[in-house]
């Protein structure tokens, strides 16, 4: 499948597709507030993978700005298929977030006492 017809598949289930280019292709800090939408989109990790595969270097992709996404690029600089790194992310519940990664740990249990 080529890269358009990958972005094909996933692109119209996007949160942002009824949403004016405008608002996530914003500079600076209005990046922040753009990534929201991102967070509850039902194809955010399809769209991450896509911008870091082809080093999008603008806009708001994925629920990342341009800044986190190099950051990402850098500490990671032999991925090969970001797809299939971010499912396996996806799997450890490790979920890229801004500048870390974050792992999701269960609640520490209180021993009864």
């Amino acid at each position: 499948m080529s890269v358009a017809e990958n972005y094909q598949t996933w692109a119209a289930e996007a949160a942002c597709s009824q949403v004016s280019p405008d608002t996530l292709f914003v500079r600076g800090a209005a990046q922040r507030t753009a990534r929201e939408l991102c967070f509850g989109c039902p194809v955010r990790m399809a769209c991450l993978a896509e911008a870091l595969q082809s080093r999008t270097e603008f806009g708001v992709w994925g629920g990342l700005t341009e800044r986190e996404r190099r950051a990402l690029l850098k500490r990671h600089p032999d991925v090969t298929d970001w797809a299939e790194w971010l499912a396996a992310a996806e799997h450890r519940e490790e979920i890229p977030t801004g500048h870390v990664t974050r792992r999701r740990v269960a609640p520490a249990t209180v021993a009864a006492g």
